[in-house]
């Protein structure tokens, strides 16, 4: 029996075909096969949004070759990368290659290793057709802002250029930055520093004066040199004393493992890669490296996630390095558990070693300078995540003199828990490592004394780091993203990098102004957050891709071209004519959003049920309530039952999270109709879980029959043989 195993690269498929061995064939699609055209719009805006895949430019022989291996193998497994685009790969090749849909053909691998493999091999699953949707939503998204927006662009600015849902947006938080630094204006502002002994010690320590007869000192409070002179002439013959003295123990905690978002960041500030790089570096360490004696090896596990989980089995790895190197004092009381952030999608595991004993300097030989580097910094941030707190010894000290108060800080270490192998902190901002032994009432000695000019700092350009940070922190893009913003953005262009620092062109400046001022919306942060958010719950199956897409796009379409007349438009219209036929019958044909305005901000407050009594042109509405754990089940898997039912009835259906089903338009029968057949598909499901529920009545009564035969025929036994 032969199998065929399909995954995207060839350095992959090397490493995977090692573990498999005979009976399985490995090959590589490289990438995606099928994609829009690139001629035209490719997408179908008045039939559902329907794309129109063709077969990419290139992948004839990687098409023919899929095809003739496919013909020879007794088995397909799909084992493209586990993720949104991964999945999608999956789909368009079972597609091409027409296989069945509802068959477990589907496998996923988290880490190149063979437990990794055998673990993905072993739990084989249907195309998840949600994951599928919430990718075609994002595609045809970015192929609807890109083919309506550039042409504007081309009219306003320059032929050549584009706009992109993510991309824009990005380089408005560029813009947006430059600008805040161009209208930004320094203030002058001083501070009194001093330095001290206390004798019979001779060190010398630092302090700022901080209250000046007791009110904090800010920027504001010393704004120029005289007041910083008058100051010091008052503090010049002052006796100096200690007023109190606060000394406590304070925890460090390790970083979590990084995710993608902050692994980019992390090799941007401690290894100098931009985000390109680093993702290029990371994918060849998860599909495998050659290593002196062990062949292909996966060392990493996918790098291209939100989540900060952790299996067991990698804790107990962690830890029983951390015993063996540093001994049972550098462990937690219990495993660390990492919290993912609340709109994290989870489905993998944090970016980790997959063999956490395989130690950089293992494999330093067999991997070239940027695999190390990377290697390393991966490795250290997930031992040190699984390791105890570092303990510092701090002390706080208040100087008075005449009613004025210094404060000196110093710290050292007690115990130093994870930073032993590594340590995030961004670079220590005491100015003492340690204070000489300081008491209340201590009378000290003051060995300078100075006023320091100052100037307040305009916010600085963004890195990619600090952009990346923002991306994600604003909710904008996802983890397979911020690396292909950062790229576009520049290479168009719109950006241009003054050494690590992000400034925008005059291109991207002019763009941005014009985009704000025509497309409002495509350049909302907010907006666009809240694109992402409806986009994943496309992926969770809690709604249609259809519907996500109808929202963004009849606005937008109105906007571009006045084709059709989106929400703006239609609440506009209301203002100056009122409530009439013709708008009613405009809203419900062209716009969803403006469909469910009129509905929910205008009909339903003025029109009590029946709704049959309305006039001719006046939206009809029926409700029906859905048990929420049936949601799914009626309305198919990213709404594709619904959407029929739809186009069949002529009307609109709407489905909430909470089992709420409003069905809507010009027509009452159509109305009826699809209320009659969502209640049918309701009394079939029913129907199903007591057929169900019978079969599980009769298998028990059966066993228990079965045992009181077994019974009898003992007792039977017995008695004839006492």
């Amino acid at each position: 029996m032969s199998n065929l195993v399909i995954v995207e690269s060839p350095a992959k498929a090397k490493t995977i075909q090692k573990y498999l061995g005979k009976g399985y064939d490995v090959i590589a699609s490289m990438g995606h096969i099928r994609d829009l055209p690139k001629s035209k719009l490719g997408v179908d805006v008045e039939n559902g949004f329907q794309p129109k895949y063709t077969d990419m430019k290139g992948k004839e022989d990687v098409i023919k070759k899929l095809k003739e291996h496919a013909k020879k193998c007794d088995h397909i497994y799909l084992a493209t990368d586990p993720d949104r685009e991964g999945e999608a790969i999956s789909w368009h090749i079972a597609q091409m290659l027409h296989l069945d849909m509802d068959a477990d053909d589907r496998v996923e691998f988290n880490e190149i290793t063979r437990s990794g493999i055998q673990a993905g091999m072993s739990h084989p699953h249907k195309i998840d057709l949600d994951l599928v949707n919430a990718q075609q939503a994002r595609r045809i998204l970015d192929r609807l802002v890109g083919y309506k927006l550039s042409p504007f662009l081309w009219k306003k600015v320059r032929r050549g250029l584009s706009a992109g849902r993510v991309q824009s947006v990005a380089v408005r938080l560029v813009v947006d930055r430059e600008n805040e630094i161009r209208a930004f204006v320094s203030q002058e502002y001083w501070s009194i520093d001093a330095k001290f002994t206390a004798p019979p010690s001779r060190k010398v320590f630092a302090a700022k004066l901080v209250k000046v007869d007791g009110e904090r000192v800010d920027k504001t409070e010393i704004p120029d040199k005289a007041a910083a002179d008058a100051l010091l002439e008052r503090l010049q013959n002052a006796s100096y004393s200690v007023q109190n003295v606060k000394k406590r123990v304070t925890k460090r905690h390790p970083a979590p493992p990084f995710i993608t978002s902050t692994l980019q960041q992390d090799a941007s500030y401690r290894l100098g890669f931009q985000s390109k790089r680093t993702m290029k570096v990371a994918q060849e360490l998860y599909e495998g490296v050659d290593i002196d004696g062990l062949g292909a090896v996966g060392l990493i596990t996918y790098m291209r996630t939100d989540s900060l989980r952790i299996s067991a089995e990698a804790q107990q790895a962690a830890a029983d390095y951390v015993t063996g190197k540093y001994g049972a004092d550098y462990l937690p009381p219990e495993p660390r558990a990492y919290k993912s952030k609340k709109n994290a999608q989870d489905a993998h595991e944090a970016i980790r070693p997959s063999m956490p004993d395989m130690t950089p300097d293992r494999v330093k030989s067999s991997l070239t300078a940027d695999q190390y580097k990377l290697y390393r910094l991966i490795w250290e941030r997930f031992i040190a995540s699984q390791m105890a707190d570092a303990l510092m010894d701090t002390v706080s000290v208040d100087i008075e003199a005449d009613n004025c108060i210094f404060k000196a800080t110093g710290s050292t270490v007690k115990f130093d828990g994870f930073t032993v192998l590594y340590d995030d902190a961004k670079g220590d901002k005491s100015e003492n490592k340690n204070l000489p032994e300081l008491e209340k009432g201590m009378e000290i000695k003051v060995k300078s004394l100075e006023g320091n000019q100052h100037f307040t700092q305009a916010p600085p350009r963004y890195t990619e780091a600090t952009l990346i940070k923002a991306l994600e922190e604003n909710g904008i893009g996802r983890p397979s993203t911020y690396a292909p913003t950062i790229t576009t953005i520049t290479t168009h262009l719109y950006v241009e990098r003054e050494g690590k620092q992000l400034k925008p062109t005059v291109l991207g400046e002019v763009t941005t102004e014009l985009m704000k001022e025509h497309f409002p919306n495509i350049l909302d942060v907010k907006f666009t957050a809240e694109m992402e958010n409806n986009l994943d719950d496309v992926e969770r199956g809690k709604k249609s891709w259809v519907d996500t897409l109808e929202d963004f796009y009849g606005d937008m379409d109105f906007k571009v071209g006045g084709t059709k007349k989106g929400i703006t438009a239609i609440q506009v219209d209301i203002k100056v004519d009122g409530l009439t036929p013709a708008i009613i019958a405009e809203a419900f044909e062209k716009t969803r959003k403006a469909r469910l305005y009129i509905l929910d901000e205008i009909m339903l407050k003025a029109i009590p049920a029946p709704r049959e009594t309305v006039g001719e042109y006046a939206p009809k509405m029926l409700q029906i309530k859905i048990p929420t754990d049936k949601i799914r089940d009626v309305i198919g898997q990213g709404g594709k039952v619904i959407q029929k039912m739809s186009a069949e009835c002529g009307v609109k259906i709407d489905v909430n999270e909470d089992g709420n089903v409003f069905i809507s338009g010009i027509s009452m029968d159509g109305c009826r109709k699809a209320y009659q057949m969502i209640q049918d598909a309701m009394a079939a499901l029913t129907a199903e879980d007591e057929l169900a529920a019978r079969k599980v009545i009769a298998a028990d009564d059966a066993v228990d029959f079965d045992f009181n035969a077994i019974k009898h025929t003992l007792a039977q036994e017995i008695a004839a043989d006492p």
